[in-house]
Protein backbone atom coordinates (compact mmCIF):
# COMPACT_ATOMS: atom_id res chain seq x y z
CA UNK A 1 0.00 0.00 0.00
CA UNK A 2 1.18 3.52 -0.80
CA UNK A 3 -0.10 7.04 -0.16
CA UNK A 4 -0.37 7.47 -3.93
CA UNK A 5 -3.12 4.86 -4.13
CA UNK A 6 -6.22 5.80 -6.11
CA UNK A 7 -8.76 7.87 -4.19
CA UNK A 8 -12.47 7.29 -4.56
CA UNK A 9 -12.81 10.72 -6.15
CA UNK A 10 -10.49 9.44 -8.89
CA UNK A 11 -12.42 6.19 -9.32
CA UNK A 12 -15.48 8.17 -10.36
CA UNK A 13 -13.45 9.29 -13.39
CA UNK A 14 -11.94 5.86 -14.14
CA UNK A 15 -12.95 4.30 -17.52
CA UNK A 16 -15.15 1.20 -17.30
CA UNK A 17 -13.20 -2.03 -17.66
CA UNK A 18 -10.31 -0.84 -15.51
CA UNK A 19 -9.10 -3.06 -12.69
CA UNK A 20 -8.72 -1.05 -9.51
CA UNK A 21 -8.80 -1.06 -5.73
CA UNK A 22 -11.19 0.96 -3.60
CA UNK A 23 -10.12 1.94 -0.08
CA UNK A 24 -12.35 3.54 2.51
CA UNK A 25 -14.84 3.17 5.31
CA UNK A 26 -18.19 1.48 4.87
CA UNK A 27 -21.13 3.88 5.06
CA UNK A 28 -23.82 1.23 4.50
CA UNK A 29 -24.24 -2.32 3.21
CA UNK A 30 -27.50 -3.46 1.69
CA UNK A 31 -28.19 -7.10 0.77
CA UNK A 32 -30.72 -8.02 -1.90
CA UNK A 33 -31.27 -11.46 -3.43
CA UNK A 34 -27.76 -12.66 -2.70
CA UNK A 35 -26.08 -9.47 -3.92
CA UNK A 36 -24.53 -6.93 -1.53
CA UNK A 37 -24.34 -3.21 -2.31
CA UNK A 38 -21.67 -1.42 -0.28
CA UNK A 39 -21.45 2.38 -0.05
CA UNK A 40 -17.84 3.40 0.51
CA UNK A 41 -16.23 6.75 1.30
CA UNK A 42 -12.63 7.80 1.94
CA UNK A 43 -13.26 11.54 2.53
CA UNK A 44 -11.94 12.63 -0.88
CA UNK A 45 -15.42 13.35 -2.24
CA UNK A 46 -18.91 14.03 -0.99
CA UNK A 47 -20.45 11.21 -3.03
CA UNK A 48 -20.21 7.61 -1.84
CA UNK A 49 -18.72 5.05 -4.21
CA UNK A 50 -20.79 1.91 -4.73
CA UNK A 51 -19.23 -1.55 -4.71
CA UNK A 52 -21.33 -4.50 -5.86
CA UNK A 53 -20.53 -7.90 -4.38
CA UNK A 54 -22.14 -10.80 -6.22
CA UNK A 55 -23.14 -13.93 -4.35
CA UNK A 56 -20.27 -16.31 -3.72
CA UNK A 57 -17.48 -13.83 -4.57
CA UNK A 58 -16.61 -13.20 -0.92
CA UNK A 59 -16.85 -15.82 1.85
CA UNK A 60 -19.93 -15.37 4.00
CA UNK A 61 -17.85 -14.99 7.17
CA UNK A 62 -15.84 -12.19 5.58
CA UNK A 63 -19.00 -10.50 4.30
CA UNK A 64 -20.37 -10.36 7.85
CA UNK A 65 -17.42 -8.15 8.81
CA UNK A 66 -18.28 -5.55 6.17
CA UNK A 67 -20.47 -3.44 8.45
CA UNK A 68 -21.02 0.29 8.80
CA UNK A 69 -17.81 1.88 10.05
CA UNK A 70 -15.47 -0.92 8.97
CA UNK A 71 -12.32 0.01 7.02
CA UNK A 72 -11.79 -2.07 3.87
CA UNK A 73 -10.10 -2.44 0.50
CA UNK A 74 -12.13 -3.83 -2.36
CA UNK A 75 -10.42 -5.18 -5.47
CA UNK A 76 -12.44 -5.37 -8.63
CA UNK A 77 -13.34 -3.94 -12.01
CA UNK A 78 -14.88 -0.52 -12.63
CA UNK A 79 -18.09 -0.89 -14.63
CA UNK A 80 -20.86 1.37 -15.87
CA UNK A 81 -23.53 1.79 -13.24
CA UNK A 82 -27.12 0.96 -14.18
CA UNK A 83 -28.38 3.04 -11.24
CA UNK A 84 -29.05 6.76 -11.23
CA UNK A 85 -26.77 9.29 -9.60
CA UNK A 86 -23.47 7.67 -10.51
CA UNK A 87 -21.69 6.91 -13.77
CA UNK A 88 -19.59 4.00 -12.56
CA UNK A 89 -19.37 1.47 -9.77
CA UNK A 90 -17.13 -1.47 -8.92
CA UNK A 91 -17.75 -5.18 -9.37
CA UNK A 92 -15.82 -6.70 -6.49
CA UNK A 93 -13.49 -9.66 -6.97
CA UNK A 94 -12.02 -9.60 -3.46
CA UNK A 95 -11.85 -7.68 -0.20
CA UNK A 96 -9.60 -7.10 2.79
CA UNK A 97 -11.12 -5.89 6.04
CA UNK A 98 -8.54 -3.83 7.90
CA UNK A 99 -10.62 -2.92 10.93
CA UNK A 100 -14.08 -4.04 11.88
CA UNK A 101 -16.75 -1.97 13.61
CA UNK A 102 -19.41 -3.39 15.89
CA UNK A 103 -22.70 -2.39 14.23
CA UNK A 104 -24.50 -2.32 17.59
CA UNK A 105 -22.18 0.31 19.10
CA UNK A 106 -20.77 2.29 16.14
CA UNK A 107 -22.25 5.76 16.73
CA UNK A 108 -22.48 6.94 13.10
CA UNK A 109 -25.37 4.97 11.70
CA UNK A 110 -27.35 5.74 8.55
CA UNK A 111 -30.00 7.64 10.46
CA UNK A 112 -29.38 11.34 10.94
CA UNK A 113 -27.61 12.72 14.01
CA UNK A 114 -27.89 16.12 15.65
CA UNK A 115 -24.99 18.55 15.54
CA UNK A 116 -24.86 18.42 19.35
CA UNK A 117 -24.36 14.65 19.25
CA UNK A 118 -21.72 14.93 16.54
CA UNK A 119 -19.71 17.30 18.75
CA UNK A 120 -19.64 14.58 21.40
CA UNK A 121 -18.02 12.19 18.89
CA UNK A 122 -15.68 14.70 17.26
CA UNK A 123 -13.11 11.94 16.77
CA UNK A 124 -15.52 10.14 14.38
CA UNK A 125 -17.77 12.83 12.92
CA UNK A 126 -15.53 13.53 9.91
CA UNK A 127 -16.76 10.21 8.43
CA UNK A 128 -20.29 11.59 8.17
CA UNK A 129 -21.69 13.73 5.36
CA UNK A 130 -21.88 17.02 7.25
CA UNK A 131 -18.47 17.23 8.84
CA UNK A 132 -16.78 15.58 5.88
CA UNK A 133 -18.16 18.44 3.79
CA UNK A 134 -17.13 21.02 6.41
CA UNK A 135 -13.59 19.67 6.41
CA UNK A 136 -13.24 19.75 2.64
CA UNK A 137 -14.58 23.32 2.53
CA UNK A 138 -12.23 24.34 5.34
CA UNK A 139 -9.27 22.75 3.59
CA UNK A 140 -10.02 24.40 0.27
CA UNK A 141 -10.67 27.78 1.89
CA UNK A 142 -7.30 27.62 3.69
CA UNK A 143 -5.58 26.84 0.40
CA UNK A 144 -7.42 29.72 -1.28
CA UNK A 145 -6.33 32.10 1.50
CA UNK A 146 -2.68 31.27 1.00
CA UNK A 147 -2.95 31.39 -2.78
CA UNK A 148 -4.63 34.81 -2.64
CA UNK A 149 -1.79 36.37 -0.66
CA UNK A 150 1.04 34.46 -2.31
CA UNK A 151 -0.18 35.52 -5.76
CA UNK A 152 0.05 39.14 -4.60
CA UNK A 153 3.57 38.86 -3.21
CA UNK A 154 2.69 38.70 0.50
CA UNK A 155 5.08 36.82 2.81
CA UNK A 156 3.55 34.40 5.33
CA UNK A 157 4.85 35.20 8.84
CA UNK A 158 4.59 32.75 11.74
CA UNK A 159 3.81 34.99 14.71
CA UNK A 160 4.26 33.73 18.30
CA UNK A 161 1.55 31.92 20.18
CA UNK A 162 2.95 33.09 23.53
CA UNK A 163 3.02 36.83 24.12
CA UNK A 164 3.59 39.37 26.89
CA UNK A 165 1.29 42.06 25.44
CA UNK A 166 -2.45 42.36 24.92
CA UNK A 167 -3.22 43.37 21.33
CA UNK A 168 -6.87 44.29 21.83
CA UNK A 169 -6.60 45.75 25.32
CA UNK A 170 -9.59 43.65 26.43
CA UNK A 171 -7.73 41.59 29.01
CA UNK A 172 -9.48 38.30 28.15
CA UNK A 173 -6.27 36.29 27.90
CA UNK A 174 -5.11 32.83 28.97
CA UNK A 175 -2.11 32.95 31.28
CA UNK A 176 0.92 30.76 30.51
CA UNK A 177 2.81 29.75 33.66
CA UNK A 178 4.98 27.04 35.19
CA UNK A 179 4.34 28.27 38.74
CA UNK A 180 1.46 25.81 39.22
CA UNK A 181 2.37 22.26 40.14
CA UNK A 182 0.47 19.14 41.09
CA UNK A 183 0.43 18.26 44.75
CA UNK A 184 2.56 15.26 45.73
CA UNK A 185 0.79 12.01 45.01
CA UNK A 186 -1.61 13.45 42.44
CA UNK A 187 -1.45 12.75 38.74
CA UNK A 188 -2.57 15.16 35.98
CA UNK A 189 -5.16 12.67 34.70
CA UNK A 190 -6.70 12.45 38.18
CA UNK A 191 -7.10 16.16 38.74
CA UNK A 192 -10.76 16.84 39.46
CA UNK A 193 -10.67 19.84 41.82
CA UNK A 194 -8.51 22.79 42.73
CA UNK A 195 -6.95 20.91 45.63
CA UNK A 196 -4.81 18.95 43.20
CA UNK A 197 -2.74 22.06 42.39
CA UNK A 198 -0.53 24.32 44.41
CA UNK A 199 1.26 27.58 43.62
CA UNK A 200 5.04 27.38 43.74
CA UNK A 201 5.52 31.17 43.77
CA UNK A 202 3.62 34.41 43.36
CA UNK A 203 6.59 36.29 41.88
CA UNK A 204 6.36 36.77 38.07
CA UNK A 205 10.15 37.02 37.81
CA UNK A 206 10.38 33.41 38.99
CA UNK A 207 8.10 32.18 36.22
CA UNK A 208 9.40 30.52 33.06
CA UNK A 209 9.64 33.73 31.02
CA UNK A 210 10.52 35.98 33.94
CA UNK A 211 7.35 38.01 33.42
CA UNK A 212 3.60 37.42 32.94
CA UNK A 213 2.93 35.63 29.64
CA UNK A 214 -0.25 34.76 27.79
CA UNK A 215 -1.64 32.94 24.79
CA UNK A 216 -1.96 35.46 22.00
CA UNK A 217 -5.29 37.01 21.08
CA UNK A 218 -3.89 38.24 17.75
CA UNK A 219 -0.73 38.13 15.68
CA UNK A 220 -1.30 41.64 14.39
CA UNK A 221 1.21 43.60 16.49
CA UNK A 222 3.95 41.09 15.72
CA UNK A 223 3.23 40.94 12.01
CA UNK A 224 3.34 44.75 11.84
CA UNK A 225 7.06 44.55 12.58
CA UNK A 226 7.57 42.49 9.43
CA UNK A 227 5.49 44.90 7.36
CA UNK A 228 8.07 47.51 8.33
CA UNK A 229 10.75 45.51 6.55
CA UNK A 230 9.02 43.28 3.99
CA UNK A 231 6.13 45.65 3.07
CA UNK A 232 3.30 43.14 2.43
CA UNK A 233 2.90 40.27 4.91
CA UNK A 234 0.20 38.15 6.51
CA UNK A 235 -0.27 35.75 9.39
CA UNK A 236 -2.59 32.75 9.45
CA UNK A 237 -2.52 30.92 12.75
CA UNK A 238 -4.26 30.08 16.04
CA UNK A 239 -5.36 32.70 18.54
CA UNK A 240 -7.01 32.45 21.96
CA UNK A 241 -9.65 34.44 23.85
CA UNK A 242 -10.52 33.67 27.48
CA UNK A 243 -14.05 35.05 27.19
CA UNK A 244 -16.59 33.16 29.27
CA UNK A 245 -19.04 33.06 26.38
CA UNK A 246 -21.17 30.14 25.25
CA UNK A 247 -22.78 31.80 22.24
CA UNK A 248 -22.85 30.09 18.80
CA UNK A 249 -20.40 32.74 17.52
CA UNK A 250 -17.54 32.39 20.02
CA UNK A 251 -14.62 30.00 20.47
CA UNK A 252 -11.77 30.06 22.97
CA UNK A 253 -9.34 28.85 20.29
CA UNK A 254 -9.70 29.86 16.66
CA UNK A 255 -7.62 30.76 13.61
CA UNK A 256 -7.02 34.29 12.40
CA UNK A 257 -5.99 35.67 9.01
CA UNK A 258 -4.25 39.03 9.38
CA UNK A 259 -2.59 40.77 6.42
CA UNK A 260 -0.54 43.91 7.00
CA UNK A 261 0.69 46.36 4.36
CA UNK A 262 3.27 49.12 4.62
CA UNK A 263 2.81 52.28 2.53
CA UNK A 264 -0.94 51.61 2.55
CA UNK A 265 -3.96 53.68 3.56
CA UNK A 266 -7.44 52.70 4.70
CA UNK A 267 -8.58 52.85 1.07
CA UNK A 268 -6.02 50.23 0.05
CA UNK A 269 -7.05 48.12 3.03
CA UNK A 270 -10.68 48.16 1.91
CA UNK A 271 -9.69 47.26 -1.65
CA UNK A 272 -7.70 44.25 -0.44
CA UNK A 273 -10.51 43.08 1.84
CA UNK A 274 -13.08 43.21 -0.96
CA UNK A 275 -10.81 41.35 -3.37
CA UNK A 276 -10.05 38.77 -0.67
CA UNK A 277 -13.67 37.97 0.18
CA UNK A 278 -14.77 37.68 -3.42
CA UNK A 279 -11.83 35.55 -4.56
CA UNK A 280 -11.80 33.10 -1.65
CA UNK A 281 -15.55 32.52 -1.81
CA UNK A 282 -15.37 32.11 -5.58
CA UNK A 283 -12.57 29.56 -5.29
CA UNK A 284 -14.49 27.44 -2.78
CA UNK A 285 -17.64 27.62 -4.91
CA UNK A 286 -15.67 26.33 -7.88
CA UNK A 287 -13.86 23.48 -6.16
CA UNK A 288 -16.36 22.37 -3.46
CA UNK A 289 -19.59 22.51 -5.46
CA UNK A 290 -21.04 19.15 -4.22
CA UNK A 291 -20.32 20.06 -0.60
CA UNK A 292 -21.89 23.52 -0.92
CA UNK A 293 -24.90 22.00 -2.68
CA UNK A 294 -25.35 19.71 0.34
CA UNK A 295 -25.30 22.70 2.70
CA UNK A 296 -27.69 24.55 0.40
CA UNK A 297 -30.17 21.65 0.60
CA UNK A 298 -29.78 20.65 4.25
CA UNK A 299 -28.58 23.70 6.19
CA UNK A 300 -29.16 27.09 4.51
CA UNK A 301 -31.61 27.17 1.57
CA UNK A 302 -30.31 30.49 0.18
CA UNK A 303 -26.63 29.69 0.68
CA UNK A 304 -25.56 29.45 -2.96
CA UNK A 305 -27.61 32.47 -3.96
CA UNK A 306 -26.03 34.55 -1.21
CA UNK A 307 -22.47 33.44 -1.97
CA UNK A 308 -22.89 34.00 -5.69
CA UNK A 309 -24.29 37.48 -5.02
CA UNK A 310 -21.28 38.41 -2.88
CA UNK A 311 -18.83 37.22 -5.55
CA UNK A 312 -20.59 39.12 -8.29
CA UNK A 313 -21.47 42.37 -6.48
CA UNK A 314 -19.41 45.47 -5.84
CA UNK A 315 -19.24 46.37 -2.15
CA UNK A 316 -21.02 49.54 -0.99
CA UNK A 317 -18.95 51.92 1.13
CA UNK A 318 -20.26 54.33 3.75
CA UNK A 319 -19.15 55.86 7.04
CA UNK A 320 -20.31 54.68 10.44
CA UNK A 321 -22.06 58.03 10.91
CA UNK A 322 -24.01 57.59 7.66
CA UNK A 323 -24.98 54.07 8.71
CA UNK A 324 -26.27 55.26 12.09
CA UNK A 325 -28.43 57.89 10.39
CA UNK A 326 -29.93 55.25 8.10
CA UNK A 327 -30.63 52.93 11.02
CA UNK A 328 -32.18 55.69 13.14
CA UNK A 329 -34.52 56.72 10.31
CA UNK A 330 -35.36 53.15 9.22
CA UNK A 331 -38.58 52.83 11.18
CA UNK A 332 -37.42 49.44 12.45
CA UNK A 333 -37.80 48.29 16.06
CA UNK A 334 -34.39 47.20 17.27
CA UNK A 335 -33.57 44.81 20.08
CA UNK A 336 -30.48 46.95 20.69
CA UNK A 337 -31.15 50.71 20.33
CA UNK A 338 -29.01 52.60 17.83
CA UNK A 339 -27.10 55.73 18.77
CA UNK A 340 -23.88 57.36 17.64
CA UNK A 341 -21.01 56.05 19.73
CA UNK A 342 -22.43 52.58 20.31
CA UNK A 343 -21.18 49.47 18.56
CA UNK A 344 -23.43 48.14 15.83
CA UNK A 345 -25.05 44.76 16.44
CA UNK A 346 -25.67 41.90 14.03
CA UNK A 347 -29.29 42.99 13.50
CA UNK A 348 -28.11 46.44 12.38
CA UNK A 349 -25.41 45.06 10.10
CA UNK A 350 -27.79 42.59 8.47
CA UNK A 351 -30.42 45.27 7.87
CA UNK A 352 -27.83 47.41 6.09
CA UNK A 353 -26.63 44.58 3.84
CA UNK A 354 -29.89 42.71 3.27
CA UNK A 355 -32.62 45.35 3.28
CA UNK A 356 -31.13 48.78 2.72
CA UNK A 357 -28.23 48.18 0.33
CA UNK A 358 -28.81 44.62 -0.88
CA UNK A 359 -25.12 43.68 -1.07
CA UNK A 360 -21.95 43.72 1.10
CA UNK A 361 -21.12 46.99 2.82
CA UNK A 362 -17.81 48.37 4.11
CA UNK A 363 -18.25 50.80 7.01
CA UNK A 364 -15.50 53.27 7.89
CA UNK A 365 -14.59 55.95 10.44
CA UNK A 366 -15.86 54.48 13.71
CA UNK A 367 -15.88 56.34 17.06
CA UNK A 368 -12.45 55.95 18.65
CA UNK A 369 -13.95 54.97 22.02
CA UNK A 370 -15.17 51.63 20.66
CA UNK A 371 -12.01 50.75 18.74
CA UNK A 372 -8.50 49.57 19.63
CA UNK A 373 -5.66 51.89 20.61
CA UNK A 374 -3.60 51.29 17.46
CA UNK A 375 -6.11 52.70 14.95
CA UNK A 376 -5.27 55.96 13.15
CA UNK A 377 -7.07 58.98 14.58
CA UNK A 378 -8.98 61.22 12.18
CA UNK A 379 -8.70 65.00 12.19
CA UNK A 380 -12.11 65.36 13.90
CA UNK A 381 -10.65 63.89 17.10
CA UNK A 382 -13.69 61.64 17.47
CA UNK A 383 -13.27 58.90 14.90
CA UNK A 384 -10.57 56.54 13.68
CA UNK A 385 -9.75 55.07 10.28
CA UNK A 386 -11.31 51.73 11.02
CA UNK A 387 -13.30 49.62 8.61
CA UNK A 388 -15.62 46.62 8.89
CA UNK A 389 -16.75 44.43 6.01
CA UNK A 390 -20.40 43.48 6.45
CA UNK A 391 -22.03 40.72 4.42
CA UNK A 392 -25.62 39.48 4.11
CA UNK A 393 -26.72 36.74 6.50
CA UNK A 394 -24.15 37.21 9.29
CA UNK A 395 -23.10 40.85 9.38
CA UNK A 396 -19.45 41.60 10.21
CA UNK A 397 -16.97 39.32 8.48
CA UNK A 398 -13.77 41.43 8.58
CA UNK A 399 -12.48 44.17 10.84
CA UNK A 400 -9.47 46.33 10.00
CA UNK A 401 -7.91 49.76 10.10
CA UNK A 402 -5.13 52.04 9.08
CA UNK A 403 -2.64 51.87 11.95
CA UNK A 404 -1.56 54.88 13.97
CA UNK A 405 1.97 55.74 12.79
CA UNK A 406 2.41 58.98 14.79
CA UNK A 407 4.41 58.22 17.93
CA UNK A 408 2.93 60.94 20.14
CA UNK A 409 -0.64 60.07 19.21
CA UNK A 410 -0.08 56.34 19.76
CA UNK A 411 1.46 56.95 23.19
CA UNK A 412 -1.54 59.08 24.14
CA UNK A 413 -3.95 56.36 23.03
CA UNK A 414 -2.11 53.73 25.08
CA UNK A 415 -2.31 56.00 28.13
CA UNK A 416 -6.01 56.68 27.52
CA UNK A 417 -6.79 52.98 27.61
CA UNK A 418 -4.77 52.40 30.76
CA UNK A 419 -2.28 50.04 29.16
CA UNK A 420 1.30 49.52 30.30
CA UNK A 421 3.41 51.45 27.82
CA UNK A 422 6.54 49.51 28.70
CA UNK A 423 4.96 46.31 27.34
CA UNK A 424 4.78 47.94 23.92
CA UNK A 425 8.29 49.42 23.73
CA UNK A 426 9.15 47.52 20.57
CA UNK A 427 5.81 48.45 18.97
CA UNK A 428 6.53 52.11 19.70
CA UNK A 429 10.02 51.72 18.20
CA UNK A 430 8.37 51.11 14.82
CA UNK A 431 7.12 54.71 15.05
CA UNK A 432 10.57 55.99 16.09
CA UNK A 433 12.55 54.37 13.30
CA UNK A 434 11.20 54.75 9.78
CA UNK A 435 7.48 54.87 10.47
CA UNK A 436 5.21 54.56 7.42
CA UNK A 437 1.48 54.65 6.81
CA UNK A 438 0.32 51.04 7.10
CA UNK A 439 -2.94 49.15 7.32
CA UNK A 440 -4.37 45.68 7.73
CA UNK A 441 -7.35 43.64 8.78
CA UNK A 442 -8.33 40.55 10.71
CA UNK A 443 -10.68 37.74 9.73
CA UNK A 444 -11.65 34.86 11.97
CA UNK A 445 -11.26 31.79 9.76
CA UNK A 446 -14.09 29.92 11.48
CA UNK A 447 -16.41 32.88 10.88
CA UNK A 448 -15.58 32.55 7.17
CA UNK A 449 -16.36 28.81 7.28
CA UNK A 450 -19.71 29.57 8.92
CA UNK A 451 -20.47 31.90 6.04
CA UNK A 452 -19.39 29.41 3.39
CA UNK A 453 -21.42 26.53 4.85
CA UNK A 454 -24.44 28.24 6.38
CA UNK A 455 -23.79 26.49 9.69
CA UNK A 456 -25.32 28.29 12.65
CA UNK A 457 -22.83 27.26 15.35
CA UNK A 458 -19.14 28.08 15.06
CA UNK A 459 -18.29 24.93 17.04
CA UNK A 460 -19.16 22.93 13.94
CA UNK A 461 -16.58 24.67 11.74
CA UNK A 462 -13.40 23.56 13.55
CA UNK A 463 -12.09 20.01 14.06
CA UNK A 464 -12.05 20.16 17.88
CA UNK A 465 -13.82 23.09 19.47
CA UNK A 466 -12.59 24.79 22.63
CA UNK A 467 -15.22 26.64 24.65
CA UNK A 468 -15.87 27.24 28.37
CA UNK A 469 -15.97 23.83 30.04
CA UNK A 470 -14.98 22.02 26.84
CA UNK A 471 -11.47 20.83 26.03
CA UNK A 472 -12.19 17.24 25.05
CA UNK A 473 -10.20 15.29 22.48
Amino acid sequence: MDYRRTRLSDLFRTPPGTEASAYGWVKTRRDSKGVSFVQLNDGSTFADFQVVVDAGVIPEETLKGITTGASVRFDGVVVESPGSGQAVEMKATGVEVFGGADPTSYPLQKKGATMEFLREIAHLRMRGNTFGAVTRVRNRAAWAVHRFFQDRGFAWIHTPIITASDCEGAGAMFAVTTLLEHEPGSHPSEVSDGGAFRLKSTKPEEDFFGKPAYLTVSGQLNVETFAHGLTNVYTFGPTFRAENSNTPRHLAEFWMIEPEMAFCSIEGDMNLAEEFVREVIGDVMEHCAPDLEFFNQRVEPELLTTLRHVVESGFERMTYTEAVRLLESSGETWEFPVSWGSDLQSEHERWLTEKKVGRPVILTDYPKEIKAFYMYGNEDGKTVRAMDVLVPRIGELIGGSQREDRLDVLESRIDEQGLDKSAYWWYLDLRRFGAVPHAGFGLGFERLIMYLTGLKNIRDTIPFHRTPGQAEF
